[in-house]
């Protein structure tokens, strides 16, 4: 078993560059389907979820060449079959948008089921009522979504989605840009990887206007030709990494970043008593003395982001005085609660709601990543906490976080990669 070994304590200072937008990435490489010819795209991190839906497209005929560490030329002109690899799609929830993606080139589609970080209900009725609008028959039969449409070609519609679901906003802007017509998205989601994958598929000749609004407009096109496009740096894990040094304390510049899009956690981390600075496309972020208590509630964009709430929480647990969380946007997200008491955390959980009382120290200990964005709280609070932490379970980390080990060492961390017991080896042997 490999898991992080995590020495708390330690300020932070230096620089961390962010990677590209991990939400903007996962939607991207399915839409790359829809392309007539050969789209090169720059800036993709380099996680598990990326590899994965490459592979998927590479399992379905796609011609994937690597250009540098972060840019991919896909090729998708030989894919002739409507349906992904099932065991594969399975295992990640953004393949999704692959449904959307052979929809809108082959009028047809058949995919399992997507997985995923597993907490609460995550239905994709949206998804389907946007499919169903724009002319699909769709059902869903032991595990498997089977969507076809009589024409062989999606046709436009009006469709006003019953919450701003971010995936649903996304994989029906996929599946329309080669529809019949125009179709328009009603209380559509608006958070920065929606415009970014907007701006994608306009870059290979679609016809998207009105992305970060509630109502977005895609007027059907019939071939889109190729060409560059770089994906936006990752906001969520910007937002990480701000954290972790508001927790661990310090001095660090996070370049590469749209410092708007960080406005929504920015200003929580300012009321906690957090130094925040803009200096052109990066941040500098200090934190010297204690944090300080606060409310926080998530919502979508440009809320607070859901996608922050484990690691605010966790800094939450060390500021003075009592704090409250509501989670408005996924059930059952504080499941990872259980480890952050573990190491002497006092939060205590009532269904959307938990009451945080600040403690003077976290403890290091043994704790598990629930899924993504709580196995970065884990990480954070490693950081924050007297003695050693181990956190498992960290395939789900590096579902969303390009070297995280590398950029927190970079920066002063004492976090390595080790594997089995690593009590049983020197200090030489741990490192996986």
């Amino acid at each position: 078993m490999t898991k992080y070994r995590i020495k708390g304590g330690k300020p932070l200072s230096g620089e961390i560059e962010i990677s590209g937008a991990k939400n903007a990435a996962v939607a991207i490489i399915p839409a790359a389907l829809l392309v007539d010819g050969v789209c090169r795209i720059e800036n993709l991190p380099q996680i598990s979820d990326v590899t994965l839906l490459l592979n998927i497209l590479k399992l379905m005929g796609a011609e994937v060449r690597t250009v540098n560490k972060h840019t991919m030329d896909i090729d998708c002109r030989k894919i002739r079959v409507a349906e992904g690899p099932a065991e594969l799609m399975r295992s990640i929830r953004a393949s999704y948008y692959l449904i959307g993606s052979m929809l809108g080139k082959f009028g047809r589609a058949r995919g399992s089921m997507p997985g995923g970080c597993d907490f609460g209900v995550r239905p994709i009725d949206q998804h389907v009522k946007g499919f169903r609008a724009m002319g699909a028959e769709v059902s869903i039969e032991n595990g498997m979504i089977i969507a076809d449409t009589a024409s062989g070609r999606l046709n436009g519609a009006h469709i006003y989605l019953d919450v701003a679901s971010v995936g649903a906003t996304m994989n029906i802007m996929i599946a329309a840009a080669k529809a019949n017509g125009r179709t328009v998205i009603e209380n559509a989601a608006k958070e920065p990887h929606i415009v970014d994958l907007a701006n994608f598929l306009n870059s290979m000749g679609a016809d998207v206007k009105g992305a970060g609004t509630s109502v977005i407009k895609i007027n059907g096109v019939e071939h889109m030709s190729g060409g560059f496009y770089s994906i936006i740096p990752d906001q969520i894990e910007a937002g990480t990494y701000l954290a972790a040094v508001a927790g661990a304390g310090g001095e660090v510049l996070i370049k590469n970043v749209i410092p708007k899009h960080l406005d929504c956690i920015t200003a929580k981390l300012v009321e906690m008593g957090v130094s925040i600075e803009e200096r052109g496309d990066a941040v500098l972020v200090r934190r010297t003395g204690p944090l300080r208590s606060t409310k926080v509630k998530t919502m979508p964009y440009p809320g607070f982001p859901t996608d922050m709430q484990p690691q605010i929480t966790t800094l939450l647990t060390i500021a003075e005085g009592t704090s409250v969380v509501t989670e408005e946007v996924w059930d059952d997200r504080f499941r990872y609660v259980s480890q952050l008491n573990r190491m002497g955390a006092n939060v205590q959980v009532d269904g959307k709601l938990a009451v945080v009382q600040g403690v003077k120290n976290l403890k290091g200990a043994p704790v598990k990543a629930c899924d993504l964005r709580a196995g970065a709280a884990m990480v954070i609070a490693g950081l924050c906490a007297d003695g050693v932490t181990y956190v498992e379970d960290i395939h789900h980390i590096e579902r969303g976080y390009e070297d995280i080990v590398e950029k927190l060492r970079g920066v002063g961390a004492d976090i390595a990669r080790v594997v089995d017991n690593p009590h049983d080896k020197a200090a030489g042997e741990e490192t996986a």
